[in-house]
């Protein structure tokens, strides 16, 4: 039977190292530092913080007892599994990955940010099936807001993009509202607390077209609200119920078109809790909050997933 698989995962705000072994799974992560006031990384900076900590994830691992015979290496190499997807932050985990592997005589399994998302969201929410099988995923994070068609191919999955943004994604809204509000970034868990302390349950009428839309509109109206001195919780809660129509609107409109399919939600924007209740109001799956965000956990499994396609064959 396979046995313990590494996965490294190095993407634009998180350094993370993960152990599989096909039972448990355990990842080990940090942030990576971004100064007061600013809404993101340059590449050469992410990349400079990756090199100087990515050891350091492996090394809690360890210390924590979790490290064994390793019969496997995976690391996320490119944002999504498309040609031309491509982030230098990635090369990190990728090369430290395949020199880990080679010094080991082990495999090496590559995959990307995305697809490790799926993997670790429907793990960790107890819903590894769906690996095997079609549904819709939302992933939702700073970076991208897209709704895929996702099915089993090999032991990844294909992820089609069938809905989502056509501007701003979901968390650069989250952020960029957040920090105009004076909130740290990632802007997120302040945003999400600031509005558990509102009751508004308005929201800006976002237009979604055969499951796409546009943000760009309502950072508009958000920012005009604040200007106009709308408390900061009623603008978080403003910004936070739009944001569940339109996902809600999609996701209607791609079970209309798919089928009445499993909707499963990974990234990091999927850890919100007024998210989390709108979507579960349609039987949404999530992983748990520290599975949402940026992890190597899915990397991890998505490696395990291959070992033990090569042991069938």
């Amino acid at each position: 039977m396979p046995g313990l698989c590494v996965g490294l995962d190095t993407s634009n705000y998180t350094t993370s190292a993960a152990v599989f072994d096909g039972a448990r799974g355990e990842n080990r992560g940090r942030l990576l530092a971004v100064k007061p006031g600013e809404l993101g990384l340059r590449q050469s900076d992410a990349v400079f913080q990756h090199v100087k900590r990515l050891h350091q994830m492996m090394e809690r691992l360890r210390e924590d007892g979790l490290l064994g015979q390793i019969q496997a290496v995976g690391a996320s190499t490119q944002p999504r599994a498309a040609e031309g997807s491509y982030m230098p932050c990635f090369l990190v985990g990728e090369g430290h990955g395949r020199t880990l592997a080679a010094a080991l005589g082990v495999p090496f399994f590559p995959c990307s940010h995305q697809q490790g998302h799926i993997a670790a969201a429907a793990w960790s929410a107890g819903r590894a099936d769906l690996l095997d099988r079609p549904h819709l995923a939302w992933h939702l994070s700073g970076g991208t807001t897209e709704l895929l068609y996702v099915q089993p191919q090999g032991h990844l999955v294909q992820a089609q993009c069938v809905g989502g943004t056509q501007d701003l994604a979901a968390g650069q809204l989250v952020d960029r509202i957040g920090v105009a509000m004076g909130l740290p970034f990632p802007a997120g868990r302040g945003l999400d607390e600031l509005s558990s302390q509102s009751q508004w349950a308005d929201c800006f009428p976002v237009k979604v077209r055969e499951g796409y839309f546009s943000l760009s509109g309502m950072e508009n109206k958000i920012r005009e609200m604040l200007a106009g001195g709308t408390p900061r919780a009623d603008a978080a809660r403003f910004t936070l119920e739009t944001l569940a129509g339109a996902l809600l609107q999609a996701t209607k409109w791609a079970r209309e078109r798919y089928g009445d399919l499993p909707l499963l939600c990974s990234g990091g924007v999927a850890s919100n809790t007024l998210l989390r209740l709108r979507l579960a109001g349609v039987g949404a799956v999530f992983a748990p909050p520290e599975y949402s965000v940026d992890n190597a956990l899915g990397v991890a499994i998505l490696a395990h997933r291959g070992l033990e396609r090569e042991g069938s064959e």
